[in-house]
């Protein structure tokens, strides 16, 4: 098949066909590992395949040199490892055990980028059924990789993104099928997009997102950057709490040959682990971030006694993390070059008490720069609208920007999008930060310290329409004229009853 020939969809239906085999015996927030490892898995094969292939027709006298061409690739794939020769032997008792073990000499073989990635995700696990069950569970999976739609090779695909377009579609279509747990691994593309370009990242930035799900916002920066004709020339850093997203996020960066990265693995508020050679916090160009809206159980008990003393503005409600996050966010951000972007529920931009304390002095050290409400229904898992809030460590002014984007969007069923006229018209009036009537408005700090510093959006866009004046003379009229029209009308109802003969 000609790359021409190639369609993103065709593709991304048989691997969404592939989650059949699990669908009615495991739950859909377990299998989703097992698909996305598979898939992973069935890449890195047909990518190692594809350059053996190539080698052996240049250099097949000589298969020294082909075992030394093939330690300059960006992974090493041990034979045994090989997704075709598990295929091979899926017939035969044991799929659950040969597939782990192929996982693990994967990652063994490559310990500097795959440390760990593997090991909460195990084929040979009871939740799969019992042995014969499990086995044929495995069997099927295999087969389905095993379709032609599903040949990753780079000779095939030439240079598009298939494998990454593939793999976003998968946690795409997991997440809209989790409810609630989505928000743990997935920040809509579009969302993600607006971000990254509210950022600008730039060649050199190093780019940081505490929170990083499957890290498809980070990734977003970077794209950008290559975009821009900045080649990989930045560094991608972030953490994740949960392990199997972590596992996912370090899968996707590989997928997409984002080597220079440093993923690490923990709870960011309790244990942050990007840290510098003396142990400090390390600083960013550019955080971003889509947090857990509102977690409860945040590490509060331990706030006060924090060595980096990222709570000395105020220690957030121990019910509430979402401060937690945006504090340890302006933390870290580089003191010239620092700027952020937090996806945030409503509620931050208005409760009192500790909250109201700590937004007051983010306010006063003028490090807020944007507010910007979003329409409802953009994430999975819940309808609420939220907001993104841009912090810069140096403004060009003292003043917030307000802009209500909640009504310009595409509705969907169940889940509503931002388009890309939507998208370009908030930076457009980022980049003007002037007045624009019932959209944005420029507020001094006078102004919100007047409003005991609440950000809620209508305070400072004003979105009222203005009903139509009615004319009540005109609607007398009309009332007349139908009163006239309804008496013609009887009379001659009452003439055509008479010619009937009714009275």
């Amino acid at each position: 098949m000609s790359n021409d020939q190639i369609n993103q969809d065709a593709i991304n239906a048989a691997v969404w066909n592939a989650c059949d085999t699990f669908r009615g015996t495991v739950d859909p927030s377990i299998y989703k590992d097992y698909v996305l490892t598979m898939l992973f898995l069935k890449y890195i094969s047909d990518v190692w395949q594809d350059h053996y292939d190539g080698y052996q027709r240049e250099h097949g006298a000589h298969p020294e040199l082909i075992t030394e061409l093939l330690k300059t690739e960006r992974f090493v794939l041990p034979p045994s490892a090989n997704f075709y020769a598990l295929f091979e032997a899926r017939h035969q008792p044991g799929n659950g055990e040969r597939i782990d073990k192929a996982l693990h000499a994967i990652e063994e073989a490559n310990i500097a980028k795959l440390r760990d990635v593997f090991q909460d995700i195990s084929f040979n696990a009871s939740k799969l059924g019992d042995e014969a069950q499990k086995n044929d569970i495995l069997r099927h999976l295999l087969e389905d990789f095993a379709r032609p739609e599903l040949d990753l090779r780079p000779s095939r695909i030439g240079t598009l993104d298939v494998i990454g377009n593939a793999y976003e579609f998968l946690i795409k279509n997991f997440a809209s099928t989790s409810g609630k747990k989505a928000g743990e691994f997935y920040t809509p593309p579009e969302v993600s997009r607006l971000m990254a370009l509210l950022m600008a990242p730039r060649e050199g930035d190093e780019i940081c997102d505490p929170t990083c799900g499957s890290g498809s916002l980070l990734m977003k920066c970077g794209q950008l950057i290559r975009a821009q004709g900045g080649g990989r020339k930045y560094a991608l850093y972030g953490q994740e709490a949960i392990g199997s997203t972590w596992a996912l996020a370090k899968m996707n960066m590989f997928l997409h040959g984002e080597d220079n990265h440093r993923i690490e693995w923990g709870d960011t508020l309790r244990n942050p682990k990007l840290l510098d050679d003396t142990g400090l916090l390390k600083h960013f160009d550019i955080v971003v971030a889509n947090p857990p809206f509102s977690l409860e159980k945040w590490g509060q008990e331990g706030a006060e006694a924090d060595k980096h003393k990222r709570f000395r503005r105020g220690v957030p409600p121990r019910t509430k993390g979402d401060y937690a996050f945006i504090l340890h966010m302006i933390e870290v951000m580089k003191p010239g070059s620092g700027r952020m972007a937090v996806v945030v529920p409503h509620g931050v931009l208005f409760r009192g008490a500790a909250e109201g304390k700590i937004r007051q002095k983010l306010i006063d050290e003028n490090l807020l720069d944007v507010v910007i409400g979003l329409p409802e229904k953009l994430f999975y898992g819940t309808g609420i609208p939220a907001a993104v809030l841009v912090f810069r460590k140096k403004k060009t002014d003292d003043k917030v920007l307000f802009i209500d984007a909640s009504r310009e969007y595409q509705d969907g069923k169940n889940q509503n999008l931002l388009r890309e006229q939507d998208i370009e018209k908030i930076l457009a009036t980022c980049a003007a930060r002037v007045d624009v009537e019932k959209y944005a408005h420029l507020a001094s700090r006078a102004e919100i310290a007047e409003n005991d510093y609440n950000l809620n959006i209508p305070r400072y866009v004003d979105t009222f329409e203005e009903e139509e004046e009615i004319d009540l003379m005109a609607v007398r009229a009309e009332r007349e004229k139908l009163k006239a029209e309804l008496a013609v009308l009887e009379e001659r109802m009452a003439g055509y009853l008479k010619e009937l003969g009714y009275h």
